[in-house]
């Protein structure tokens, strides 16, 4: 019982700090260089990307940097799902490497995550996620929701 209290405790902060999104908005987020992108397609079914930047990216004041990058992928119990990928791969980094401290040089990249609980294969259930991006101590987070 007390889990359920503190997911609908977790969904109401988050609905409350979050903005509502419409079509014309700009749906990014920004914090210390980093900028985090609105998931595509959202409402998804199976799969999703997302853009995402370090460095203060396109106009790169430290263009030699390198930047330590992880997003994870969390359901509303604040559980991990998954950890979405690099899509196609950029500045010596492999494409399809999972985003796990990842060095990344200043940049604009693409995230992609096929639907599926890590670890099991199976496609994760219709509701609400959360992704978050940290890139060297700075966190962004965006929701999106899975329609089966």
């Amino acid at each position: 019982m007390k889990r359920s209290w503190a997911a609908l405790g977790l969904v109401l902060a988050l609905s409350a700090i979050m903005p509502m999104v419409s079509g014309a908005q700009d749906t990014r987020k920004k914090s210390g260089g980093a900028t985090l992108g609105q998931n595509y397609p959202n409402p998804f079914n199976p799969e999703t990307r997302f853009n995402f930047s370090v460095g203060d990216a396109p106009t790169c004041p430290e263009p030699t940097k390198q930047h330590r990058v992880t997003i994870k992928i969390y359901n509303v119990l604040a559980q991990l799902v998954a950890i979405p990928v690099l899509q196609g791969g950029s500045a010596g980094v492999a494409g399809g490497q999972p985003l796990d401290n990842v060095l990344l040089s200043c940049g604009e990249y693409v995230a992609y995550w096929d639907g599926k609980v890590r670890n099991t294969g199976r496609e994760a259930a219709s509701g609400v996620y959360l992704y978050r991006l940290e890139d060297n101590g700075v966190t962004l987070t965006q929701k999106m929701v899975s329609v089966k």
